[in-house]
């Protein structure tokens, strides 16, 4: 048997061998943190605390799941027998479903988790098991038709900002009684009337949100004690990554989880708390000892990623926020080199700076451009360097930008499949009735709907089991094809495999001519919804019920981040937020100017400075070996042109750690004498 320590630093084993419990490890980026998670489950397995089955962690992306699973599957082969089968086997784990099945610890997002609960619970809140997940866009179109019901409109209030509240309050897992009796003002009166319209309406279609599967999940546990118990019995470690990140609602669920067994294990660092605006609430790391008794802290401060130097420059910045745990990272890289501070004149010679070292980096020290990343507080700072790229040919992508399953034509054969598997449905019901054009309008398609919603039934079934004399037999005769069509469709399900189905429904509903309009753009589309078969293809081992419903889960829960293609050959652009979590050789991180880094909407906030502070913080530590800081004298942005004065954050960092560089000329402090730049 292999030595499941080998490898790890002291303060590694420590964290891997502190198994009972409730322990804090506070991990510095580039620390091991991933490591030490997937060791510590190995750990437990090996050394037969408990089953496989009783192991749980949760981390908040589909990839860092993935990676978790890679590397646990990795290093139980190291330990047993190669030639064990079912070991074998595990290696082609993809999905949560089959982990669970498999008696593998249980190792997932948190929304997989309360997804996989919710699966087999759900009925006793009052929901079926085969229950939809709306994503953002179907939540926005659901808002706009309950405040139309309403009859409010979008100045009296946004339905962006809208979603946003409703979002707050099932972090703070508030349901629409209890924010009724908070609301204050009258953007929140008109909320509370949306907020309980719009969950009677997702509870009619058997639907869910995004924060429903947490928020649910929780209420399922509060309100029903014996199903928590055996929860709690089910899971007897429970292991959080990023815990920082987490929200109210987050927490609580894993606190009731972990309170038979206490054996609650978590891991993160609270410099990189970046996501208030989306409810994370940094006092869940600062207060865990507070909130629970008796629990160990342990530091990960050597960082394997980044130089020190780099290292340095973060802390100068970072030391100044109040609100944190005090740590000292050290690099086992060395020094490294000074970061460079730019000076543009204006956001075109901040372009220019940026295209001329690349050709540098890629030319002269064959860094590839895959291990390049340009990175902002605003997706609108990328349009600059986005136009310098393409004059000058650098191959670039943007992370962030329409996701493969929020385009057009993909949305609506998705919203096929989640008809096909819940008739109750009625958004996508509305979205693919004429799709193709079926000559159906609006008026028809409510009065299906009323009589489905009076009688309690699907819309298929309001179709055909109903005399519908309103309704001309040109358009029943339109209304009567589309329900042959899905039939036929649920019929197909149960006789070939995903791929085979979708190729079937394609066909049925002549997708492909519909999609082709003579045009570039159609050709694009069309290659789009070809692409979907490679997506699912990785489904065709469950029943096609079963896949589909694997599928629609992955649709729903999928990130921006889960798409990265760690392989292409191009420069990565994306906002601060975007890049925590991942790495590059060298980082430039533009529009280091007061009003944008600081963003302005912080400047009179002292906790979301801090977190400013935590955003510049997590861009910089991104680097292995190299970091820009760029600002610029005179921006046009936003439609004006702005000079503001470099950002605070520069002055933060020691002297000595800088390479001044400004159009024209570099700087270096330490040496008191200027070089011409090229």
């Amino acid at each position: 048997m292999a030595d499941i320590l080998e490898n790890l630093n002291e303060k590694q084993k420590e964290a891997v061998l502190t198994t009972e419990g409730p322990v804090l490890v506070i991990a510095g980026p580039g620390s091991g943190k991933t490591r030490v998670l997937t060791h510590r489950i190995v750990h437990i397995i090996a050394s037969e605390k408990t089953k496989p089955e009783n192991i749980l962690a949760v981390t908040f992306t589909n990839k860092a799941a993935q990676e978790m699973k890679n590397r646990a599957v990795a290093l139980l082969d190291r330990i047993y027998s190669s030639s064990d089968k079912e070991m074998k086997d595990r290696k082609n784990l993809d999905s949560y479903s089959v982990s669970f099945a498999l008696n593998f610890p249980t190792i997932c997002t948190f929304h997989s988790l309360c997804v996989k609960i919710l699966r087999k619970e759900a009925e006793i809140i009052g929901y079926k098991k085969d229950f939809i997940i709306f994503d953002g866009d179907d939540q926005k179109t659901l808002v706009k038709k309950v405040m139309k019901e309403l009859q409010m409109n979008d100045e009296q209030s946004n339905p962006k900002a809208v979603l946003a509240e409703i979002s707050n309050a099932k972090n703070e897992l508030k349901t629409p009684q209890e924010y009724e009796n908070i609301v204050e003002g009258f953007f929140q009166e008109n909320v509370s009337k949306i907020y309980n319209l719009y969950q009677k309406e997702l509870k009619e279609s058997n639907s869910f949100d995004f924060d429903d599967l947490i928020m649910q999940t929780a209420a399922l546990f509060l309100n029903h004690p014996k199903v928590l118990e055996k929860y709690q019995q089910k899971f007897k470690y429970i292991m959080a990554d990023e815990y920082q990140d987490t929200n109210y609602a987050q927490y609580r669920l894993i606190n009731l989880l972990s309170k038979k067994h206490k054996n609650i294990f978590v891991v993160g660092d609270d410099w990189q708390s970046i996501y208030k605006w989306r409810g994370a609430d940094i006092k869940n790391i600062l207060d865990f000892e507070k909130n629970y008794l008796g629990a160990k802290t342990i530091l990960l401060e050597q960082n394997y990623r980044s130089t020190q130097e780099i290292l340095d420059v973060s802390y100068g910045i970072i030391s100044k926020n109040i609100n944190r745990k005090e740590k000292k990272l050290f690099s086992s890289k060395g020094a490294g080199e000074r970061i460079v501070v730019y000076e543009a004149a204006n956001e075109k010679g901040e372009a220019e700076f940026i295209v001329s070292e690349i050709a540098k980096l890629n030319t002269q020290k064959n860094i590839k451009l895959k291990n390049i990343a340009v990175l902002y507080r605003t997706n609108a700072q990328s349009r600059s360097i986005e136009e310098a790229f393409l004059q000058y040919n650098v191959p670039y992508r943007i992370v962030g930008g329409i996701k493969f399953y929020m385009r057009k034509e993909i949305k609506n054969i998705i919203a096929y499949f989640r008809f096909i598997q819940n008739p109750n449905d009625f958004l996508s019901f509305e979205r693919i009735i004429n799709i193709p054009k079926r000559g159906i309008g609006k008026t028809t398609f409510e009065k299906v709907i009323n009589v489905a919603k009076k009688e309690r039934i699907g819309a298929v079934d309001a179709i055909i089991n109903y005399d519908h004399k309103n309704i001309t037999k040109k358009r029943m005769e339109s209304l009567v094809e589309f329900t042959n069509i899905v039939k036929r469709c649920r019929k197909k399900m149960s006789e070939v495999k995903i791929s085979q189905f979708l190729d079937f429904l394609l066909k049925a509903i002549d997708y492909k001519e519909y999609i082709l309009d003579g045009t570039e753009e159609g050709e694009g589309r069309w290659e789009n919804v070809q692409e979907l078969f490679s997506a699912i293809e990785k489904y065709d081992k469950f029943s096609t019920e079963e896949a589909v419903k694997l599928f629609l889960e992955e649709v729903a829960l999928a990130t921006d981040l889960d798409n990265v293609d760690d392989d292409q050959e191009t420069v990565t652009l994306m906002t601060l937020h975007s890049a925590k979590g991942l790495e590059y050789d060298t980082i430039f991180i533009i529009g280091l100017e007061e009003g944008l880094l600081p963003h302005s909407m912080s400047m009179e906030n002292p906790a979301e400075m801090e977190e400013e502070r935590r955003l510049c913080y997590v861009g910089i530590t991104r680097a292995k070996n190299k970091v820009h800081l760029i600002f610029a004298r005179v921006r046009r942005i936003f439609g004006s042109t702005q000079a503001n004065y470099p950002s605070r954050f520069i002055s933060d960092i020691p002297e000595h750690l800088v390479e001044h560089k400004y159009q024209g000329y570099s700087y270096l402090r330490e040496e008191e004498d200027c070089v011409e730049v090229d």
